[in-house]
This record gives C-alpha cells, sequence and structure tokens, in this order.
C-alpha cells in the first residue's frame, strides 16, 4: 500500500492495526545517497574496527535523506501454515510545518539519484506529497510553543483571538506605518457598525504590520471581536476579523485548540510509525540494516551520539529486537550452501532445495508482490522479500530439531542467537556490531603481495614500503616486510600444525568412546555446525560445534575431511559410508521441552559465536 501525505492520516490506523497483530515486522530504507565524501569502498574499508565503521557512517551518511521507507508485517496463520502480509510503502519529506519550524537541510549524491531514477522511483511522490516529520527535540520545542501561546490566551490575548483582559495602553506606532493601521481601524469600524457583515478579511501584509495590528486591536478593541491570520495557496498570510460574542469566542477558542492539536500530529507525521514500531517490541527484521537502523533513529527519534556505546544503548531502546538477514546467510549452516547474500539472489537460492520457500498471502485490501517481476529498489518490495528470506531460513533452522519443525516462529528460541547482531560490511574478521555487549576484537594479520623487478635496489624497495605505510597508517600500528618464500613456509608449518592438531582430536574422541563404549561418533555434517564463524590464526581455529570438542580447521577443505585421510586414522570402527548412513540415522539428539521449543543447552547449536 503507498502511502504519501495526502493519505496518510486515513490509513495510519491501519498501519497501527498492522503494527500490532504482526508476528515480526520486515523493514527497508531508500536514500539519498551514501557517502559525502570518501568512495563507497574507503567507507567500508575491510580493517574497520565496529567503532571506526560507526564513526564513518555517522561523519558521511547521516547528511543524505531517508525518503523512502518499506514496512511489512508477517502475521503467522497456524491453522493453513501460511502467513499473512501487510505492506506499506512510505514517501517521506521533511516539509516545513510553519516559519519557525526546522528548516532542514540535506545532501544527494548523484550516483545514487541516477540509479534510483534508472529503477523508476518517483521523485515527485517524495518532494510534492512526501509525508513531514519531527525528531523528539524538534516535537518537544512545537508543543514548548502551542503552550506559550495558550498561556498568552489567558493573560494578554493570543495571535487568534483578543482577550477582555487585554492590555489596554496605546500602542507606539512608527510614523511611516501610522496611515496603514488607521485604514484598518476605518475598515473595523464599519464592520462593528454594519449588522449584516460578520467579517472582514484584510489584505495580505507584513509579519511586522500584522504585529501592529494584533496590538493595535488588543488595545482599543478589547471585546466583541475575533482576529486570526490564515495563508493562502500562495502562501501569503493575511488577517481575518470577526464580529463574535463571549460565547463563540470560547467556542472558536476550543476549535483552534483542537486544530492545533491535529496540526501537531501531522507535523510528527511519519515519526509515529516509528514510534509504534518501538513500542511494540516486535522483532524487526532487515538486511545489511546498519544504515538503516541509523537513519531511522537519526532521523526520526534524535542525532546519533558521539560514542558507539551510547548509541547500541540507544538503539536497544528504540528496537529492542533486530535481526539482520544478511549476517544470518552469512553464519552457520547457510554460509557453506548460500554463496551470494545480496537480497535478490538470497531470494532466489532461498526458493531451492533444501530450502522450502514459505506460503505467504495479502491481507485483503492489500496489493500483493510478484517475485518474478523484481520490483527491486522499493522499499515496500525489498522489505517484503526480506521477510520471505528471514521465514525460509528459520524454517531450515526447524529440521535440526527431533522430530524436525516445517515451521519455526519468530519467537522461537532457534533464532534468538542472531538477535541484535548487525551486519558489518567487507570487514574482514569482525562480521558483526554487537549491539548487545562488547564487539569482537580483530585478529590483523594481513599480507600484502608486491612483485618487483629484480634490478631493483634496497633503497627503492624501502622507498617504496615508506608510501604504503604512510597511505595506510590508519589501518595498522606496525608492519613486517618478508619475502615471499618466507610467507608461503610459514603458511605451510601453520597448516601441518592445524593438521596434526585435528588428528589429535580426532584419535583423542575414538579413544573416549571406545573406553566409555557409548554410539560411535558421528561424522559432522556441513550442515550441523550452525552459526560458527570461524577466522585463521596461529593457534588453529576456534568452532562452536554442539560438542566443544568437535572442532577442525578453519576453510572448507580441512573442515570435510577426505576419505583417504580417514582410512589412514584409526578413529573409525565403520567405513565412510555406512558413518554417513548412520549420521543421517543419529543427525543430533536435541533436549525438547513437552511444547516442542528446544532448552537453552540446545541453542548452543545455533550459537553465532565469536570469531569468523
Amino acid at each position: 500500500m503507498e502511502i504519501i501525505r495526502s493519505n496518510f492520516k486515513d490509513n495510519l490506523n491501519k498501519v497501527y492495526e498492522a503494527i500490532e497483530e504482526a508476528d515480526f515486522l520486515a523493514i527497508d530504507g531508500e536514500f539519498s545517497g551514501i557517502s559525502d565524501g570518501p568512495s563507497v569502498s574507503t567507507l567500508t574499508n575491510g580493517f574497520d574496527t565496529p567503532e571506526e565503521r560507526y564513526q564513518k557512517l555517522k561523519k558521511h551518511s547521516m547528511d543524505f535523506l531517508l525518503f523512502q521507507f518499506g514496512l511489512c508485517s508477517f502475521k503467522s496463520d497456524h491453522t493453513e501454515a501460511k502467513y499473512i502480509m501487510k505492506s506499506f510503502n512510505f514517501y517521506i519529506f521533511p516539509k516545513p510545518f510553519n516559519r519557525s519550524s526546522p528548516d532542514v537541510k540535506f545532501v544527494c549524491q548523484s550516483s545514487s539519484i541516477d540509479f534510483l531514477a534508472n529503477q523508476g522511483f518517483d521523485f515527485n511522490k517524495v518532494f510534492r506529497n512526501g509525508i513531514p516529520y519531527l525528531n523528539q527535540e524538534e516535537e518537544r520545542q512545537l508543543r514548548e510553543q502551542y503552550d506559550e501561546k495558550r498561556s498568552q490566551a489567558n493573560g494578554a490575548g493570543t495571535l487568534s483571538y483578543i482577550s477582555p483582559n487585554a492590555t489596554k495602553c496605546p500602542v507606539t506606532i512608527p510614523e511611516d506605518q501610522k496611515k496603514f493601521i488607521e485604514r484598518v481601524v476605518e475598515q473595523i469600524e464599519d464592520l462593528l457598525q454594519n449588522e449584516e457583515n460578520k467579517s472582514l478579511q484584510l489584505e495580505p501584509c507584513t509579519g511586522f504590520q500584522r504585529k501592529l495590528i494584533y496590538q493595535t486591536l488588543s488595545w482599543k478593541y478589547p471585546k466583541g471581536i475575533h482576529v486570526e491570520t490564515l495563508e493562502t495557496e500562495k502562501k501569503e498570510r493575511y488577517i481575518v476579523i470577526s464580529k463574535v460574542d463571549e460565547e463563540e469566542r470560547k467556542r472558536r477558542e476550543q476549535q483552534k485548540q483542537a486544530k492545533e492539536q491535529e496540526e501537531l500530529s501531522d507535523a510528527v507525521g511519519f515519526s509515529r510509525v516509528i514510534h509504534a514500531i518501538a513500542n511494540s517490541g516486535k522483532l524487526v527484521v532487515g538486511h545489511n540494516m546498519l544504515l538503516d537502523v541509523m537513519h531511522t533513529i537519526h532521523q526520526f527519534y534524535c542525532p546519533l551520539p558521539e560514542d558507539l556505546s551510547e548509541f547500541k544503548e540507544l538503539a536497544a531502546c528504540v528496537f529492542p529486537r533486530l535481526l539482520d538477514t544478511k549476517l544470518m546467510a552469512s553464519t552457520q549452516p547457510f554460509k557453506e550452501i548460500i554463496n551470494n547474500t545480496s537480497l535478490a539472489e538470497l531470494e532466489k537460492r532461498l526458493k531451492k532445495i533444501p530450502f522450502n520457500p514459505p506460503e505467504v498471502e495479502s491481507a485483503e485490501g492489500f496489493p500483493s508482490y510478484d517475485t518474478a517481476s523484481e520490483q527491486l529498489h522499493e522499499a515496500g518490495y525489498d522489505a517484503y522479500i526480506t521477510g520471505l528470506c528471514f521465514i525460509s531460513m528459520a524454517n531450515y533452522l526447524g529440521s535440526f530439531l527431533s522430530p524436525p519443525k516445517n515451521h519455526v516462529s519468530a519467537r522461537s528460541k532457534l533464532i534468538e542467537p542472531f538477535f541484535n547482531k548487525l551486519f558489518l560490511m567487507r570487514v574482514m574478521d569482525i562480521p558483526y556490531l554487537n549491539l548487545e555487549g562488547p564487539d569482537l576484537q580483530p585478529k590483523r594479520d594481513h599480507v600484502l603481495h608486491v612483485t618487483f623487478p629484480r634490478e631493483w635496489k634496497t633503497s627503492d624497495l624501502y622507498q617504496l614500503f615508506s608510501a604504503f605505510a604512510v597511505n595506510t597508517s590508519r589501518y595498522a600500528e606496525s608492519y613486517r616486510i618478508q619475502t615471499y618464500a618466507e610467507y608461503v613456509e610459514k603458511k605451510h608449518e601453520e597448516k601441518q600444525a592445524k593438521r596434526k592438531w585435528t588428528e589429535d582430536s580426532w584419535k583423542e574422541m575414538e579413544r573416549k568412546r571406545l573406553k566409555t563404549q557409548y554410539t560411535p561418533y558421528i561424522p559432522q555434517s556441513r550442515y550441523y555446525c550452525v552459526n560458527s564463524f570461524t577466522a585463521t590464526s596461529t593457534m588453529g581455529k576456534r568452532s562452536m560445534s554442539p560438542i566443544q570438542e568437535e572442532t577442525g580447521s578453519d576453510d572448507m577443505e580441512e573442515r570435510e575431511i577426505q576419505d583417504t585421510e580417514l582410512d589412514e586414522t584409526d578413529c573409525y570402527a565403520e567405513s565412510v559410508p555406512e558413518g554417513r548412513k548412520r549420521a543421517k540415522k543419529f543427525k543430533k539428539v536435541k533436549e525438547q521441552d513437552p511444547t516442542g521449543s528446544i532448552t537453552s543447552g540446545s541453542t548452543e547449536l545455533f550459537d553465532v559465536p565469536d570469531t569468523w
């Protein structure tokens, strides 16, 4: 459903209802740009720490405008094993409410505007019909302005009517304005003496002249008239004077206060939707959503804090539960079977085996999306397929339960390990920003390979290295230079050490199995080590396997022990084919409560670990 300024109020209750009944919400945003200075590749440098990435985005991305917001609510229909979806596509623009309202300045990036234009984005709907908004501080200031006007209504009068208690002191009028005020007074005298006429409309005038009119009428006509300022379609302001008795004056004052409240709500505008999402406490799903979260808080709540830890606290207050589908798809058990985690490609991959695409229907009165048409980069559509991706991956986790479950709800413990971890794009060794605690510490040993002519002298090499160190000094505190042969030899030694450690671990596990006479160990399928980020280091790797002793090396070639290597070791009491059959039979014993939800011990299977 497309929402612009003209139909926002009429459909706001539908938005509230969709948020209230939803099992989870999916969001997406479109922006006027990404970076106002550095290139996108520099803005998302692979050596960034979470703090550095936050500071870069805060400095170079927050002056852009989030001008389209997609929201999709998904409600589970358990009786028919499907989801009911309601989609909203909001166009947003900070239209000034009045002359004292914030006049927002924002920037545009030509490449972003050109890209959206090529996607068929309608910029007229943004700039002509966009929904206004205020952040919390701007809303507070506006309320104070209205309170001040009401206090004046009880004292020396307001801009809309003259109180009986108004001051009766003569007004000092400049010489060049005396004739103008005299003409206004004459017109009002004619109005009061003519019983047929009920009101008088003055010609548009300047703000200073309107102030003189109010002051003069407050002194000269303390009772019997009502004065208010109106505005033409061309934004010209003029004064209307009406003859009223005391009862009519009170009625008009009540109407004025009701109108002020309506105007205040209109000015807060789209921020009311974000407040409803925050107050609901519902799970909010996005794809690569760090920028979406930062822009939403910055634009509709308050400017982003300087410190990352303060931002985490603020984000937790606004969005208690967030889930990033890009991080989820980049994590075990998905990362071994999903090669491309871009939103469009992820949606296509999740339609194929071993995943089952969910059944989703649009609610009555809401338009449906056709994924075959690929309306990418419309915020509502992107939010929709983000929700589809989440449902598919969540349901896939249910296959690890015993017995397997085809449907995993947004409240399941299986997905809790993915909460409040936002994907960090292109960072090599810190996969996510942790909103619930300290971030991972980088393990940096990056290698630069340089090929140079044999005739180069040592001084030439040092000049090259010095230039490299100066240009990359913000990424590392120290450097080590070595020949390529030395590098290859060191990596070979590390690989041999890891392989020996792996073999020793398997032998130790088999020794324990034979000693205790338990069921033979089942080789681990690539889809079983869920959410295990891995990272290379000189000490081997850490794996978040369901059983802590079950560990392997950090890449796929070493994690899947080859059949020839298995035959050479004494850790198997059965052949590889037989072991695979037994693996299917003894997939994994799950601890399960009577309601079918897994226990806290079982959730370790899906923990997002602290290494990549």
